[in-house]
């Protein structure tokens, strides 16, 4: 990967606006320019679209939107920034967060007023930093579904999509524009193409293990659980061009990875009364506190390795609205038992321990009182026969820090100045988690991605038709 300087009439084949990656970021940023009027290819290393973000629920947080409106709930992006400020104790970029408060629910209305992308508000994931309810999600609860429908609406605003070119150099002119990029196919084929703005939308590092050792070592060695293609291309590319680049050692983590398959426990198990405990039998966290940043405990624990305890009825409520769950009990992940002390077996968990977790929970609940890990069970029945039980372990997501962008969505340098052309959002960009896991909120990195997709897009579209003014 390098830095090529090339003048951009040196090209033989153009596009006004190239898009580098094709998840929810850059099929976003392709659906705003596209609609501008602005040329518009999408360039994805892969054979097909999916990414990370088909690895997600395909749920992002958004304020003031249509949706809340339609609940009658009384949000607004003052709200946000606030509730963005608290969970990051003030360590956020106060910009950023007003940019993505004001415009994400904007964002989310016009994926679905304009571009058919329905939206809905979902009822299963409440507060965990957010005082109201605003996960929107696509029909299906899946970031596959997601993706599908952000291609149909690329398609049809008039961008094309190219799968299967890996984008290896960015080429620059002589006052140091953007002008182009070079491609390689999986034959070896080499291509080149200009551009007169380029989005890069191809998310974070966490598929490259020297970055993670390098920008967050806590997590070196760790199970990542991201799309493979995440190596950093964006941030790479950007350092070589000067870029500015923040909140590096932030990221999104998993608590509850199924061990060895590769499959999310759904966190509402948890969040409606099912609750952890080690190899040992010991709760050892509360479950709640920082859903992204249980990857931390769970890997302090013996083995990297934790039990997540439910019952059947949670379990059937889930199977409703959750693949995973689906998932899960086609593999034959969830352990079950009559009793505590027979599921413990089954799990080969200490039974002692496992009962007494269970009694301690409940003297709580009846007491109306939180628990020693400072979390309360009286809000939600206690579980009940038949019990039911997945191991898990922790994992990385995806990095949360990236390149800095202003209200444009355009790449910084250190001292404040843009590239002209050079745009950035979703993995790429630096997110409104702040420096480290525990500001991770919810829904944020698909809010990250496609507001800022839309505001590159749009910003991108501008500049081609300035150009060709």
């Amino acid at each position: 990967m390098a830095i090529l300087v090339k003048e951009r009439d040196a090209f033989s084949d153009h596009t006004a606006v190239a898009v580098i990656g094709g998840g929810a970021c850059g099929l976003t940023a392709a659906i705003a320019a596209a609609q501008a009027g602005s040329e518009t290819l999408v360039i994805e290393q892969d054979d097909r679209l999916a990414g990370s973000t088909a690895m997600s629920l395909g749920a992002m947080c958004a304020a003031a939107s249509a949706e809340h409106r339609r609940h009658g709930i009384d949000d607004s992006p003052e709200q946000f920034v606030e509730d963005v400020m608290a969970k990051t104790h003030g360590r956020a970029d106060p910009q950023l967060t007003r940019l993505i408060a004001r415009e994400s629910g904007l964002t989310v209305d016009w994926l679905h007023e304009q571009h058919d992308v329905p939206l809905p508000l979902d009822f299963k994931w409440t507060s965990l930093g957010h005082r109201y309810p605003r996960l929107h999600m696509p029909p299906g609860r899946s970031g596959a579904a997601l993706i599908t429908l952000l291609e149909r609406a690329a398609v049809k605003a008039g961008a094309s999509i190219m799968l299967s070119a890996r984008v290896t150099d960015i080429c620059v002119d002589g006052r140091g524009a953007i002008s182009g990029l070079v491609m390689r196919r999986p034959d070896g084929l080499q291509e080149s193409l200009g551009t007169d703005a380029l989005v890069l939308a191809s998310c974070g590092y966490g598929g490259n293990p020297d970055l993670v050792r390098q920008h967050i070592p806590q997590l070196a060695g760790s199970r990542y659980f991201g799309h493979e293609g995440n190596r950093g291309d964006a941030l790479i590319w950007g350092e070589s061009l000067g870029a500015a680049t923040a909140d590096l050692s932030a990221y999104q983590g998993l608590g509850t990875l199924a061990d060895t398959l590769g499959v999310i426990v759904p966190h509402p198990l948890i969040l409606e009364g099912g609750w952890m405990v080690n190899l040992r039998g010991e709760r050892f966290t509360h479950e709640n506190d920082n859903i992204s940043g249980l990857c931390v405990p769970v890997n302090q624990q013996p083995d990297r390795r934790a039990w997540v305890v439910f019952d059947a009825a949670r379990h059937q409520s889930c199977l409703s609205h959750s693949h995973e769950q689906r998932e899960l009990a086609a593999m034959g992940a969830i352990k079950r038992g009559a009793s505590l002390e027979l599921l413990a077996q089954e799990c080969g968990l200490p039974p002692a321990s496992l009962v007494q977790e269970a009694a301690d929970i409940d003297a709580a609940r009846t007491q109306g009182r939180a628990d020693r890990f400072g979390r309360r069970f009286d809000n939600v029945p206690p579980l009940a026969s038949e019990f039911c039980a997945v191991r898990v372990t922790g994992a990385l997501f995806h990095t949360q820090g990236g390149l800095v962008v202003d209200q444009d969505a355009r790449v910084l340098r250190p001292d404040g100045s843009v590239f002209h052309n050079l745009l950035a959002g979703g993995g790429a960009a630096r997110s409104i988690s702040g420096p480290d896991v525990t500001g991770y909120l919810p829904g944020a990195g698909l809010c990250m991605a496609i507001t800022l997709g839309r505001i590159a897009g749009q910003t991108a579209a501008r500049i081609t038709h300035v150009q060709a003014a």
